[in-house]
């Protein structure tokens, strides 16, 4: 900062040099919406491993097609994951602790944390040995009437054993002590905490203290009825459904796994989903219908008529991509049976793993992109099979000795040949959408600076170093830095009328990486060559 002189000597002053990093944003963060055992509902809520969902969402479950989807994309080589869990009427336990009065108010009410019967198996008990084991037994000092503790269990149904979860001791129910149960169960458990009324107060009992009891157990409640379209696409204004997901900073790809086996997602969730994806600057994937596999012969005959019936077109399919067919998977919960599982998960994972390996710029498709836990495929396609479903846009799993099941498609839903469009590639448009969210970030530092060309220069100097740093990764094609991209702000891109408006323009070109989709080897006879 400069220098103010006031002393002879020497003065030392540091100049910016106007560089301000660009990083670039993660590539496969991956958000599941669905039904699960337990967990907050229509609250984003971010897991790095299946541990971590098994821990704050119930782990597997035969009724939640998205639990076996999460467990494929770990399985897959997928690292971080957005939750979004909705329900249907699913039910709160509660637990009612008594009093010393007979009247049900003023009984002191535990609710478990989030719906679900997984809340029916909670017990909870109240006991009163707060005096200090260290103390005289002479003369020990009498022990507080409103300190109590509270022991919260749950019972294991298998051995029909009541397992400690929690215990919390010398609590209070009067409001102003520092070990006040209601705010104690706010901030550290997990399981349960005091209901609350219409104002969001807890409700406390007036007459205290609490009886002295043996566990007492939940009220008996169930995970609710099979989620329907409405449970999915929830409330825009409330942010329920997938719009919980504004509530989440990122988010690059979106899985909504069917609400039952054997039943599609609805149109109208991928109509709306990829809108979103598209606001959010992310990729949904979505799974075939069920009906396709019922044979080859429809899968491969009516492809358009079914394609239309997704809810996913125009250009906002840019940012879709459909995979085909179902994939067979041992079902653990089943003792092993094979059942049809979505593919959704699988490819999450699978992209996740390449762009660690490679780059989001290499197409998630090829013989080193093979899929992981699978028994088998729905239906083992042929080439002459593939080769009507390729043109249209739709991705498809195929089976080769040796190599084994991968992914061998590389197009997004406007990939259909007849459409031309610019983003017919998976890669392309992943690439595109991960330089749009990393520019975004990367330049808010540009708002209200002086518009004029010592800004321009800035920016040339920042969005052209983090373009650089991409080109030398091998992320665009080309020789040479000019051949590859181009960073343009000056006064042709910002007029006066511009300047005036408070808008400054950069244009950013680059010339993306397209897949080797179709190799074709030329083979000739050399006739016998006579020197001359």
């Amino acid at each position: 900062m400069p220098v103010q002189t006031t002393y002879p000597g020497v003065y030392i002053e540091e100049i910016p040099s106007g560089v301000r990093t660009i990083t670039g944003v993660a590539t496969s963060i991956t958000a599941f919406i669905g039904r699960a055992l337990m967990g907050p509902v229509d609250e984003p809520t971010i897991i790095n491993s299946f541990a971590d969902y098994d821990r704050q969402f119930g782990g597997l479950w035969t009724e939640s097609t998205m639990s076996y989807a999460v467990q494929d994309f770990y399985l897959n080589g997928g690292s971080q994951a957005v939750i979004v869990r909705i329900d249907n009427n699913a039910g709160t336990a509660q637990i009612a602790l008594p009093t010393g009065a007979a009247s049900p108010n003023d009984m002191l009410i535990l609710e478990a944390s989030s719906p679900g019967a997984w809340g029916s198996s909670l017990l909870a008990e109240v006991n009163y040995n707060t005096q200090d084991p260290t103390a005289s037994p002479l003369s020990p000092p009498a022990p507080d009437p409103d300190l109590f503790n509270l022991v919260i269990y749950q019972k294991n149904e298998e051995t029909q054993q009541n397992q400690k979860l929690e215990e919390y001791l010398l609590v209070s129910l009067k409001k102003d002590s520092s070990r006040f149960l209601p705010r104690v169960l706010d901030q550290n458990s997990t399981v349960v905490g005091v209901i609350k009324d219409s104002d969001g107060k807890w409700v406390v009992p007036n007459v205290r203290p609490l009886e002295t009891t043996s566990p007492v157990a939940a009220s008996e409640v169930t995970d609710g009825d099979e989620l329907t379209f409405a449970e999915y696409e929830g409330d825009e204004n409330l942010k329920t459904g997938i719009y919980a997901l504004l509530k989440t900073d990122l988010f690059n790809l979106l899985c909504i796994p069917p609400p039952v086996r054997g039943v599609d997602t609805a149109a109208s969730t991928y109509s709306k989903a990829v809108k979103l994806c598209v606001e959010k600057r992310a990729m949904l994937i979505v799974d075939p219908p069920a009906a396709w596999g019922a044979n080859v012969d429809k899968a491969v005959s009516n492809p358009i008529q079914n394609l239309g019936s997704l809810g996913v077109s125009g250009i906002d399919a840019r940012n879709a991509a459909l995979y085909y067919p179902l994939v067979v998977k041992a079902d653990p919960l089943r003792e092993n049976q094979p059942d049809l599982f979505a593919p959704s998960g699988i490819v999450a994972g699978l992209m996740a793993t390449t762009d660690t390996n490679r780059g989001v710029w290499k197409s998630p498709a090829g013989i080193d992109v093979a899929l992981n836990g699978v028994q088998s495929l729905q239906i083992n396609l042929s080439d002459k099979e593939n080769g009507q479903l390729n043109p249209l846009g739709i991705n498809c799993f195929r089976t080769f000795p040796v190599i084994g099941r991968v992914i061998w498609g590389a197009r997004t839903m406007r990939g259909a040949d007849q459409l031309a469009d610019e983003y017919k590639y998976v890669a392309v448009r992943r690439t595109a959408l991960f330089i749009e969210e990393s520019l975004f970030r990367g330049t808010k530092w540009v708002v209200f600076e002086p518009n004029d060309e010592p800004l321009w220069a800035q920016i040339r100097l920042n969005v052209g170093a983090f373009m650089q740093n991409l080109f030398r990764q091998g992320a665009f094609q080309g020789k040479t830095p000019k051949e590859a991209y181009l960073v343009k702000c000056d006064k042709e891109t910002t007029t006066q009328n511009d300047i005036d408006l408070g808008i400054v323009n950069i244009l950013v070109a680059f010339a993306p990486l397209k897949p080797a989709e179709f190799v074709i080897i030329k083979i000739q006879q050399l006739a016998g060559q006579i020197d001359t």
